[in-house]
Parts: C-alpha cells; structure tokens; sequence
C-alpha cells in the first residue's frame, strides 16, 4: 500500500531534514515513558512526512507503519463534530435545534433546553466527564438523561464531557436517520479520502490494528455507552494528514464539504487563551508554549470554568493553532494544524503518556519546521 511507504516523499521534501527534527523530540519520549511504538506524521505545504518508532504488537514484533491503527480517543469527537456539521450543511438539522427534536424521549427533560451546539461545546450545563458506570444499556442511556438536572445554567460553564457531545452525535445520527458508526464510516470518512480508518476495524483489517499498552500488558478499547461518537476511531498517521489536509486546504474542498469543514473551525466561546470551536480547541498563533499545556491541562478537562462568549461567532483566522489530544486506557493521540504556515502535525502512540509531553515535543517540532522550512 502506498501509506505504507514515505521514501517517495522523502527523497522529494528532504525526509532526513524532518525525521532528524522528529527524532530529537521525540525518540527520548520512547525510553522514558515506555512507549512500544509511536508514529508522527506531518504535513508542510501539501506534502507529507511519515516518522515511524517501534512496533504496534509486542507479541509478533510488527513494527509501526503508516498503515498501523491507533486508537485516537477524543480525537474522535473531532469527526463527531464534523458529522454534525456535515448534517447541518445538508439540511439535515440545525445546530440551534434542541435534541427531544430528533429524540422525543427527552421531551420536557433538563437536558432538552440546550441545544445540539451547548452538546457540542460542553456548555449544556455540567454534564460530567463520563456516564456514570451503571450506564451500559440504550434504556439506560435514555434515563439518564431524562433524569439529569443541569449543576449549571446551560450555556454559563463550559464542562468537558463525553455524554454531552456523545448525544450531539447520537442526535446526529438520528436526525441522519442512520446508525453513527455508518454514517462515519460509510459517508464522513471516505468524502475525507480516509479509507483506513474506522469504528468497528474489520476482519481484513486487524492484522494492522495495534495493540496498546498498559503497565506493560496488552489492551484495546472497551465497550461503552456513546464509544463510537466520542473516543471510537482507529486511524493510521497516513489518513490523519488526510484529515488535516481538508483542514489546511479548506477553500479547495467541494461543496458542502467546505462549509462542513468550516463550521468546525468557528469559535464560540473563549476560556482564559482557549477558544472553544466544535471539536478542535483554538489558540492565537504565535503562541507559548506554556499556553498550550494550560489548555490541554487535567484542569480544564475535569474542571468546570466560565467563559467569555464571543458576541459574533466566526471561522478563526489563518493565525490559529488549532488542536485536540485524545487517549485511551492503551494509546495516546495528538494533532494540530496551523492554516497561516500549511502545516499539521499527527502524534499516535500505543501507549497512554502525558499530555504534556505531547504537546512538547510537537511543539518544537512544528516550530523547528516553521523556521526550516523560512530558511529555505
């Protein structure tokens, strides 16, 4: 398969260049925090990088390819948001709309007085980071949230939370009238030219499906109430540039993929340097470093935080960093683009390390390429 092989790209962009770059930041990453493979893409002016570490199985010693499925956790809300946004471009519902609309089981529920982008956005009142654990079922699921009452008022806090834009993307795929994980995997993701990634990774699939790790014993992802919409993608670091291609180029997409694309790149809301888009968080370019990690920080995803509303909600400017981490209990993800520079960094690892090692080492990699790539 050709994401299988980065030579013809290296011998084009001068490889060696990123991958010294690459190994710098991130080859100590591998002995400190264990890590069994890891894979870094990037993408500069069009063109892609592949710098890959290790091996997706410890079992058979495979070693990690562009073509390896890595868990993408919260990364996945970003195709989440995006499905929502692919609804809302062709008609199928407005973000404005409230859920009991496409879902009459919620009707005069707490949870029915905010709307699909308070879901999206975590504004809809203090939904917590996970169900709770008794949450297993669809019956259950229902009584959840005809019990829940709101801990704030809707739209006052922002509370990072899997029900919250996991029932965005229930709604969705309601309002869609198709299961979710079709509706990604059959429509979404192949518009995006990403034809190895998935949901529910198929039997021809497997042998490339990574197994992650913890405390050094081989784990995959469990099975959960709203999975599939808020941490169920697997993906190689070849469809992730894919997926950041369409965010870098958005203006040569064909409709209605500009405008669903577009509508992920809004911002609403803005706490401390964070703003808040649907899905990817947002941050002015140049930005510190220091401000990055106080954005993806264990704070503000388990801490409730008001917020100062933007008063005319636009597509953030060319000068943006935008990004999104993403775990789970075996794997670790990473991405972030910038349009002003044409440049995105993908970071999948089979096993759950920092955030702000992360971010670190992408970080410096993104600004060691920006200056080398002015250089030239």
């Amino acid at each position: 398969m050709l994401c299988c092989s980065s030579s013809i790209w290296a011998k084009q962009l001068n490889g060696q260049q990123v991958q010294d770059i690459v190994d710098q930041q991130f080859k100590p990453l591998l002995e400190q925090y264990k890590i069994p493979g890891l894979a870094v893409g990037v993408t500069l002016n069009g063109q892609h990088y592949f710098v890959n570490y290790g091996v997706a199985s410890k079992q058979n010693q495979q070693p990690v390819s562009n073509c390896t499925l890595f868990e993408l956790g919260s990364v996945s809300k970003l195709f989440n948001a995006t499905l929502a946004g692919y609804a809302q471009a062709t008609a199928k519902l407005s973000l404005s709309d409230h859920p009991a609309q496409y879902f009459p089981e919620l009707k005069n529920t707490a949870v029915n007085q905010a709307t699909l982008l308070n879901l999206g956005t975590y504004t809809a009142g203090g939904f917590p980071l996970q169900f709770p654990d008794e949450v297993m079922q669809q019956q259950q699921m229902v009584k959840y949230f005809q019990t829940w009452q709101t801990k704030s008022r809707i739209g006052a806090v922002r509370q990072y939370s899997n029900p919250s834009i996991g029932l965005m993307g229930y709604v969705t795929a309601l309002a869609m009238k198709k299961p979710y994980t079709e509706l990604i995997e059959k429509t979404l993701l192949p518009q995006l030219g990403m034809n190895q990634s998935f949901i529910d990774v198929p039997e021809q699939q497997m042998s490339h499906y990574a197994w992650g790790y913890k405390n050094d014993q081989p784990i995959r992802v469990s099975a959960g109430m709203f999975d599939a919409e808020a941490y169920g993608i697997k993906s190689t670091s070849a469809d992730m540039l894919k997926f950041l291609d369409a965010q870098l180029k958005v203006q040569q997409l064909k409709p209605p993929m500009r405008k669903v694309i577009e509508s992920t790149h809004v911002g609403y809301f803005k706490v401390g340097a964070m703003t808040q888009g649907l899905g990817w968080e947002q941050y002015h370019y140049p930005v510190k470093l220091e401000t990055l990690l106080q954005g993806n920080s264990s704070k503000m995803a388990l801490e409730s935080h008001a917020f100062t509303p933007i008063k005319q909600p636009k597509i953030a400017p060319a000068t943006t960093w935008f990004n999104k981490t993403g775990a789970t209990n075996g794997f670790a993800s990473y991405v972030a683009f910038i349009p002003q520079q044409k440049i995105g960094i993908v970071m999948l690892a089979n096993t759950n390390f920092p955030n702000e090692a992360r971010i670190k080492a992408s970080y410096q990699v993104v600004q060691q390429l920006i200056q080398a790539n002015s250089a030239q």
